[in-house]
Parts: structure tokens; C-alpha cells; sequence
């Protein structure tokens, strides 16, 4: 299955890290988040990778293409513009997808997410879409007390209860009837909400490990993990 990765946005809440080069390529180690994105889907089996390329796009692709050789991967580079919404991006690049049902996903997170089972349960309902979801981690410690004294402390447990868009998506092409190419065309708020009302959404539940990095704080986890030879998004080899 093809893998669209969402590449375009500026990454505004990185500070100085994206004045050159855009979120997607700022490192955590020594390689790029995007190179960690791409490394998890084709650990799984998944190599076809369609980049949507908008702020310093060029950036992504020389990268890419000089530091790569040694991956299996087939990439297309697809220049969808500056400024345009999610949904705009995935419009344009839908002429380059190949496979009937496609992975979708953002430039900035991480997960253990077995990948295969994601396709198994999308095969297995009858919705246009699936979407994975996930209970993030508290960005703040977990303290229970008993009167006056802490009883329990964890320092970033994940949460029990609710669930968030995890960012990890199979679409149908049914999709692209929902979406047109105008830089407003917006995903969430625009297609997946209408398909979700129409009941052709599902849920993929995953309660491994997730992390998104949308601040330098984030970031720095992300590296310490490295740091520590503790990397569970590239340890899930399927």
C-alpha cells in the first residue's frame, strides 16, 4: 500500500528550528523525524512513500535524495504548495497513488502501531476510512493523594480515559470525493468530520507507545529516547 506522508506546514511552534528547513527534517538523533516516519512503514513492509511537499519543499527532497541509497524505498516528491490545507495536499497527489486503499499520516509523530494489524482491521469493516486513535501522554505528572501525603506519582503516565486523533490513517480513494484541490480544502475539519457523521469512519485503538512533536520540549524527549537506545517506533519489525 502507498504511504502519504503530510510534508508542507511550516512547524511555526518549533521556533528557530524550521527558519531553514521544514518541521519534518528537524532531527531527533541524528536523522530527521521523516526519515523515523518512513523507517517505521517500511520496517512493516510498506515502501512506497508519496511525500506532499509544500514550505521548503526542496529541502525534503535533496535530503532524500543523497542520504537514502541504502533503503529500499520508492519515493515521489509532489509539490502541493505553499499554503494549502491537508486536504488540498491530498488531492493533488492523488493522480501518484496506485494502490485502492492508501496509508496516510503526518510528518511529526512517532508510534509503536503494528501497521498490518491497521490494515487488518480496515479490510475487516465497511467504512471509507479508519482512523487511529490513541490516549497520549499526560504532559504534566499524575499525583493521587491520601490526605496529606502522595500516595502515587507516575511522571508522564498516559491517559485512561479519551481518546485523540493518533494521525494514522488508512483512506479508501472514495475519499477524493470529499476533497478538491482548492488551498482551503481542510481534512479534519472539512472531510473526515462529514465522514464521521455519515457513520464511515472507524477507530483503530492503539494503546502502545505515540508521541507527536509540536515543541522543542517534545523534541528533546523524542532525542533523550534515542539517546537512551530505547526507540520502540523502529522496534515493532514486523
Amino acid at each position: 500500500m502507498d504511504v502519504i506522508i503530510f510534508c508542507g506546514g511550516r512547524g511555526s511552534r518549533m521556533s528557530d528550528e524550521t527558519y531553514d528547513k521544514p518541521k519534518p527534517m528537524i532531527d531527533i538523533g541524528d536523522k530527521p523525524i521523516l526519515w523515523h516516519i518512513m523507517k517505521m512503514y517500511s520496517n512493516q513492509g510498506h515502501k512506497r512513500f508519496l511525500l506532499t511537499l509544500g514550505y521548503k519543499g526542496s529541502v525534503i527532497q535533496d535530503w532524500f535524495e543523497e542520504n537514502i541509497k541504502e533503503e529500499d524505498w520508492n519515493i515521489e516528491f509532489i509539490k502541493t504548495g505553499i499554503n494549502s490545507e491537508k486536504g488540498a495536499r491530498l488531492k493533488r497527489a492523488e493522480k501518484y497513488i496506485l494502490s485502492d486503499n492508501f496509508h496516510v499520516t503526518y510528518g511529526d509523530g512517532v508510534s509503536d502501531i503494528n501497521i498490518n494489524n491497521l490494515v487488518e482491521f480496515h479490510n475487516s469493516h465497511i467504512g471509507e476510512a479508519t482512523m487511529t486513535v490513541v490516549r497520549p501522554p499526560s504532559r504534566f505528572g499524575f499525583v493521587s493523594l491520601d490526605g496529606e501525603r502522595v500516595d502515587e506519582f507516575e511522571e508522564k503516565p498516559q491517559m485512561q480515559t479519551g481518546f485523540i486523533n493518533g494521525g494514522f490513517f488508512i483512506f479508501n480513494k472514495s475519499i477524493f470525493n470529499y476533497l478538491n484541490d482548492r488551498e482551503d480544502c481542510d481534512l479534519e475539519y472539512g472531510v473526515l468530520d462529514v465522514i464521521a457523521r455519515e457513520k464511515k469512519l472507524y477507530a483503530f485503538k492503539h494503546n502502545g507507545f505515540w508521541q507527536c512533536m509540536d515543541n522543542i520540549r517534545e523534541k528533546e524527549y523524542l532525542d533523550g529516547m534515542i539517546n537512551s537506545q530505547k526507540i520502540p517506533w523502529l522496534e515493532n519489525n514486523v
